[in-house]
């Protein structure tokens, strides 16, 4: 297997953050993991959280926000050379009693086969309401 395709499957089995098998993959994190959020919609979650356990506080800080029904479709995998993926994600939850989903893109950057950081960017303007 080469670098991107063992990224790929680095990504590909990670289970839902919300899972309790998520802390299972701590050892695939660099030890200075960074994971950048940007969403104007929820300005308080803004910021960059560093660690796996700073990744784990972003979404409990996201699931006190949205009354634990934040989760999580990966979609499509793509891996960018040897060091980038890009995933479309599909999340999916319940603000202020609107159930919604929205299409992300989330940019992992993988070094020396441990996720070094990731970019966790949704699409604001199309989030739609959940049936």
């Amino acid at each position: 297997m080469n670098a991107s395709e063992e990224n790929v499957a680095l990504l590909a089995n990670l289970p839902d953050p919300t899972s309790p098998e998520i802390e299972q993959v701590r050892e695939n994190f660099a030890e200075d993991f960074k994971w950048h959020y940007f969403n104007e919609g929820l300005p308080d979650l803004n910021k960059t959280y560093h660690g796996f356990d700073g990744w784990m506080q972003f979404f409990k800080d996201l699931a006190g926000k949205t009354g634990g029904t934040f989760g999580v479709n990966m979609k499509h995998v793509y891996p960018i050379g040897t060091e980038l993926v890009v995933v479309h994600a599909l999340p999916s939850m319940t603000i202020d009693g609107m159930s919604l989903e929205t299409d992300a893109a989330v940019v992992w950057r993988i070094v020396d086969g441990k996720i070094a950081e990731a970019w966790d960017i949704p699409g604001l303007n199309s989030a739609i309401r959940a049936k």
